[in-house]
């Protein structure tokens, strides 16, 4: 088996969870600064150390999956035997998932953009525009970032000869 060459940050975060009865990673301890634990535990993630799980506390939610609700991070026995633990559990106890996902805010204006992307006839970027009263770069940078990059939603489009284009949820 190689040997797993982790960075100070890295280091820290794992042996933190590692200490933790349940293995949790988060709360993070770590002072790192705008985006590194995030980067960080994607690191981790690649190399199996830490795994997904459903999310108990709402404080501790890593990102919200649609159909498995909040999901946080916790240790695996590889991250154990990387750090020379040798006390660590044989296996890590599943935790209760939540039975419902959780609830969204009702009366949001990402949420009207959905409701109308999802309609039978689609919306254009002036309807949208003018039912959230934003202005056209905010509805393009909300297609595209809150829908597809941070919801993972598939937004296509299509011209339409009267309407002009017309984009759609799939």
């Amino acid at each position: 088996m190689t040997q797993i060459q982790l960075s100070d940050a890295q280091a820290v975060i794992l042996s933190t969870a590692c200490a933790r009865e349940d293995g949790a990673v988060f709360p993070v301890t770590a002072k790192l600064k705008g985006g590194a634990v995030g980067n960080v535990c994607k690191s981790l993630l690649r190399h199996g150390l830490i795994e997904e799980i459903p999310a108990t506390d709402l404080n501790t939610v890593w990102r919200h999956d649609e159909e498995r609700g909040p999901i946080t991070l916790r240790a695996t026995p590889l991250a154990y035997s990387t750090l020379g633990i040798t006390d660590a559990p044989d296996e890590i106890p599943p935790t209760e998932a939540p039975v419902a996902p959780v609830q969204r805010r009702k009366g949001t204006k990402q949420e009207t953009l959905i409701e109308m992307l999802r309609a039978e006839g689609g919306a254009t970027i002036e309807e949208i525009a003018t039912a959230l009263h934003w202005r056209s770069h905010t509805v393009r940078g909300a297609l595209a970032g809150a829908l597809k990059k941070r919801l993972g939603l598939t937004v296509t489009s299509e011209k339409d000869e009267q309407r002009g284009r017309v984009y759609r949820l799939c």
